[in-house]
């Protein structure tokens, strides 16, 4: 007996032909795939990171020794200390080598390559050569990876079974102008999308004709980098979309469950931040339509394993349409296991051993209805004020929320580890469980406030404030969330008196026991001409900070926060802002084991984490403060003289590299006079591009400074203009 069960649906939902049809494929399913059943004792994980980490828990969970690889950024990272079995690969794209993971996983007498999401977790070619070597892929055939890989040849059998898709353009005339073309047939606005892949990449919202070409040309290079392939496909774009997804498991046998569908519409870059099941504001006849669809799906490409039916559900007519299929465990997949109590990894294995699923349809959407809602925020070393584009350096701190049974956090990285920009920025994912939708997002919410992470920039006070958004809260949601609550979701958390005066005084207390020990204070205490009054504890000083994301740029000068403060008795202080007729009287003291700062101020007492980031001789560390008034990261100026001493030179005229990356193309000259937005050069980091824009009007390029094909830093002079910005 298959364990698919159909749910019943009105006349007005019920399609005879997908019934038909699914019925038609259990049978065939069922014939086709007579498996004996083998145990598996070794795996090799062909992945890095918190998914790596993620396996081997389980595996050893079930007696299961693993084989972990790294590559050379990687040697000192947690994967690679997971197993001691462990392997250098090489180079950073050395996860893409076939050769050399076969050859380990042979040497090693693994019986399996467990390839994670990423990577070659949906390579075809990979799964085949798998297969020729007797070594068991954990994930599904070569021919339904190709498939579903192919999204205009998925479209096809999608139609093919009776699935609804999304009006568009799946041919294979790449021609640009046949593309333009097309576009205009399907009316703006459009999506265009890279056939392979996925992640956002190779993906652009075209509004008009007028910029097809441009967008056309962005989607087509980032596909080439991302997936060595830059054919395309255009789509009518639906402008209230949702994004809901089904978690889909196949075995051998011609089972096929559905185990529940998973929204996840708050996204950046058309990559996800937030995912929740069961999906908010669903109709729940509509739920068990696409539960059916998303089987259907599967069943039409002989899945096995797990698998995500991705979904675009039209809020304005609720209509939903088949988008594409990853053929690999998601990286959302905790969400899953929380609403079902069920270790995903672990059925992974059961059917690549020839195992049947371990639950019926009925049985997964009984655990369903007892489990209430799970969220997860995904942690990502990124800076949301200058568009989300990613960030790398140390973690120098991290302090996590404390775990239970329905806090959970998979992590790749501790406290001293380096995010690097070879790779995905992500840092963490924290998924929580409640009893109901409203319960999760409370736990969320507390659960963020005590998540610290000093080093990079972070996304978490973001993530905390659209859990806190009104109509995120009452379910009102879609993939243009973060766009149409701008103003809401980007509003800077104000340097209040409080958080200024606890950074003067933490810094006060720091460079002081610094002093105490007879050592020479760094450049962090060097804080205007308060450096120079170190001969005494219970001298005034000025302290002068301003933000560190902020960004140097043609018209731009950063916002300076002053602040005096005396000590006058140990661990009393005055602190005044120049505005300031009066002065504030406080009690404060820092503990250094623990970086805990607690301040008395007359109305409200603070305990916060002051983390020091290191300084070197030419360049103040960052002041990473966890306060009740939100984080902050704020950096000591220096005077100006002291800059010059230094032979530190800050060009007004100059744009500067946001990131580590790759300069892919230069598009503008010396002697061109730019608009205001006009891109002038295009930048690729962790495999996304970033555009480079002119920040005003009748400015002259002086200078482009790399060329294509170079690899600069964070913070790298990219282009230098003749004249002064003009708004």
């Amino acid at each position: 007996m298959s364990h698919l069960r159909l749910p019943r649906t009105p006349a007005w939902r019920a399609r005879p032909a997908v019934q038909s049809y699914v019925n038609r494929q259990l049978r065939r399913t069922h014939a086709d795939h007579q498996h004996n059943t083998k145990s598996l004792d070794s795996i090799l994980i062909a992945n890095r990171g918190e998914i790596a980490l993620r396996v081997n828990r389980t595996a050893a969970k079930y007696g299961i020794r693993t084989t972990t690889l790294y590559t050379d950024p990687d040697a000192r990272s947690q994967h690679a200390h997971s197993s001691p079995f462990s392997f250098n690969l090489g180079a950073t794209a050395a996860y893409l080598d076939q050769e050399k993971i076969l050859s380990i996983a042979k040497e090693q007498g693994c019986q399996a390559i467990h390839p994670g999401y990423g990577f070659l977790s949906e390579n075809a070619d990979f799964a085949r050569r798998c297969a020729e070597e007797g070594i068991a892929f954990i994930g599904p055939p070569a021919s339904a990876i190709e498939d579903m890989g192919d999204k205009a040849r998925s479209k096809e059998i999608m139609n093919a079974a009776g699935v609804p898709c999304v009006p568009g353009y799946h041919g294979s005339d790449q021609n640009p102008d046949t593309l333009a073309q097309e576009a205009d047939k399907i009316g703006y606005p459009v999506l265009i999308k890279a056939v392979r892949g996925g992640g956002g990449k190779g993906m652009r919202i075209v509004k008009n004709a007028q910029e097809f070409s441009d967008m056309l040309e962005s989607a087509k290079s980032e596909a080439r980098n991302s997936f060595g392939n830059d054919e395309v496909l255009v789509e009518k774009y639906i402008t209230t979309p949702r994004h809901i997804e089904v978690q889909v498991f196949a075995d051998k046998h011609g089972n096929c469950v559905a185990l529940g569908e998973r929204d996840c519409s708050i996204q950046r870059r058309h990559q996800k931040i937030l995912e929740e099941s069961p999906a908010p504001d669903l109709d729940d006849v509509i739920r068990k339509d696409i539960w059916n669809k998303a089987r259907a799906a599967a069943l039409a490409v002989k899945y096995e394993g797990a698998g995500t039916v991705e979904f675009i559900f039209d809020n304005d007519t609720g209509e939903f349409y088949f988008m594409e299929m990853n053929t690999r465990l998601q990286v959302e997949h905790p969400v899953t296991e929380m609403v079902t109590g069920q270790d995903l990894v672990h059925w992974q294995i059961l059917v690549a051993e020839g195992r049947p699923l371990p639950l019926t349809q009925a049985e997964v959407e009984e655990q369903i209805s007892q489990r209430g809602h799970a969220i997860e925020a995904r942690i990502y070393a990124e800076n949301p004020d200058k568009g989300f584009i990613p960030d790398s350096g140390k973690l120098i701190h991290v302090r996590l929320p404390i775990e239970t049974e329905d806090v959970r956090i998979d992590s790749g990285f501790v406290e001293g580890d380096i995010v690097s920009s070879h790779y995905d920025p992500m840092i963490a994912k924290l998924i929580i469980r409640g009893p109901n939708r409203t319960d999760a997002l409370r736990k969320l919410a507390l659960a963020l406030q005590d998540y610290e992470v000093a080093g990079p920039a972070t996304n978490i006070d973001f993530v905390r404030r659209v859990c806190r958004s009104p109509d995120f809260i009452s379910g009102k949601v879609e993939t243009g969330y973060i766009e149409k609550h701008r103003q809401e979701l980007f509003a800077q958390a104000p340097v209040t008196p409080e958080v200024l005066a606890e950074a003067a005084i933490a810094s006060y207390l720091h460079n002081s026991s610094h002093n105490t020990n007879n050592t020479v204070l760094p450049v962090s205490a060097q804080s205007s001409t308060s450096w120079l009054n170190t001969t005494s504890d219970f001298q005034p000083r000025n302290f002068h900070f301003q933000s560190a994301d902020f960004e140097p740029g043609p018209g731009k000068s950063p916002d300076v926060h002053s602040i005096e403060v005396h000590q006058t008795s140990p661990g009393q202080f005055l602190f005044k802002q120049p505005s300031d007729t009066t002065a504030t009287t406080v009690s404060s003291s820092l503990d250094p084991s623990t970086n805990t700062l607690t301040t008395y101020f007359p109305h409200t007492r603070h305990t916060s984490r002051v983390i020091f980031a290191p300084s070197s001789p030419v360049s103040s560390g960052a002041i990473h403060l966890f306060t009740p008034d939100g984080s902050f990261r704020l950096l000591p100026c220096q005077p100006s003289w002291l800059a010059k001493a230094l032979g530190v030179t800050e060009k007004a005229n100059s744009l500067l590299s946001p990131m580590p990356a790759k300069i892919l193309r230069v598009m503008v000259k010396p002697g061109d006079v730019v608009t205001k937005d006009q891109p002038l050069l295009v930048i690729e980091s962790m495999k996304m591009e970033t555009v480079i824009r002119s920040p005003a009007s009748d400015m002259t390029v002086k200078r482009v400074v790399h060329g294509e094909g170079e690899v600069v830093g964070s913070g790298v002079e990219l282009v230098e203009f003749e004249a002064e910005a003009t708004e």
